[in-house]
């Protein structure tokens, strides 16, 4: 009996050994399915965030009136300003792959170059508007679109979704993740948006010579403007604390909100300007800073 029972324990461990080969075959197996499939999950989110696409503008020149001789210096010279503009939004576009959430082309990229074109255009029919008829409807020439799939969606696969829709996170791997002075996360000593501090802009207002009573409704609704755009860039400051990296600010608040307040500043003068001379130098308000 003594003799039997080593004979049993071997079977016992044998059978045991067998079961936890068997079952550790499995585990091999499936972990190297799976491995398989996030492999080519990764692989198609690295294709997808390696495809930024490229935006395309409405071409402005071809919709434009016969310009004024006394006009063409300064038309030629914003039709230029417009070009620049796709093409430093198309590089921003390459230089941010991986960043962001599901909202930062529009929000981060599109929107800016949108306000940027929108005062660009107003400047080209304010001087053709000089010596001749205005150019109406060419605001509408402004928005831009992103032509190719995947660099709209392919921020949802690099980091969560923050305040406004956009985010700066972490860079993609092995890389910096710098982008026109906009980095997705900040490294050592990088404070980002620290929070700090509240917008403060020039008050255009008590700029403005005596506003003709046909151009006061329109003055009055493009002050209003400027301090929604004050209020919302304020907002913005405090739901991105934390977030980018050392030019984060200036980049993506500061930098817009002065596209946008040109923009309005330009229809405040251009509504006084029909009845009246159109105030100069107004411009240099549009430059706002974060005071702490």
């Amino acid at each position: 009996m003594s003799r039997a029972l080593p004979k049993y324990n071997k079977r016992r461990v044998g059978l045991i050994g067998g079961a936890a080969a068997v079952a550790l075959s499995g585990a091999v197996i499936a972990g190297s399915a799976l491995a398989g499939e996030s492999s080519e999950d990764s692989a198609a989110s690295a294709r997808t965030l390696a495809e930024p696409g490229t935006i395309s503008c409405p071409d402005v020149a071809p919709r434009l009136p016969a310009v004024p001789a006394s006009a063409r210096a300064e038309v030629d010279r914003n039709l230029g300003d417009l070009d620049t503009q796709i093409t430093e939004a198309n590089k921003r576009l390459a230089d941010t792959v991986g960043q962001g959430g599901p909202n930062f082309v529009q929000n981060a990229i599109l929107g800016p170059l949108e306000d940027k074109r929108v005062a660009a255009i107003n400047r080209i029919a304010t001087a053709i508007g000089r010596t001749a008829e205005r150019p109406a409807g060419l605001d509408a020439l402004a928005p831009c679109t992103l032509d190719a799939g995947g660099a709209a969606e392919a921020g949802g696969n690099a980091g969560g979704e923050g305040a406004d829709g956009e985010e700066a996170t972490a860079p993609p791997a092995g890389g910096a993740g710098q982008g026109d002075g906009q980095e997705a996360g900040a490294g050592a000593g990088e404070t980002g948006n620290t929070g700090a501090g509240t917008i403060s802009c020039p008050d255009v207002a008590p700029r403005l010579p005596a506003v003709p009573a046909s151009a006061r409704a329109e003055v009055d609704r493009n002050l209003g403007d400027l301090d929604t755009q004050i209020t919302e860039a304020n907002k913005r400051l405090a739901d991105t604390v934390g977030q980018g990296g050392p030019n984060f600010v200036q980049n993506a608040i500061l930098g817009p909100l002065e596209d946008k307040r040109v923009a309005a500043i330009n229809r405040i003068a251009t509504a006084i300007g029909r009845t009246a001379e159109r105030p100069a130098g107004l411009d240099a308000l549009a430059a706002c800073t974060l005071t702490k």
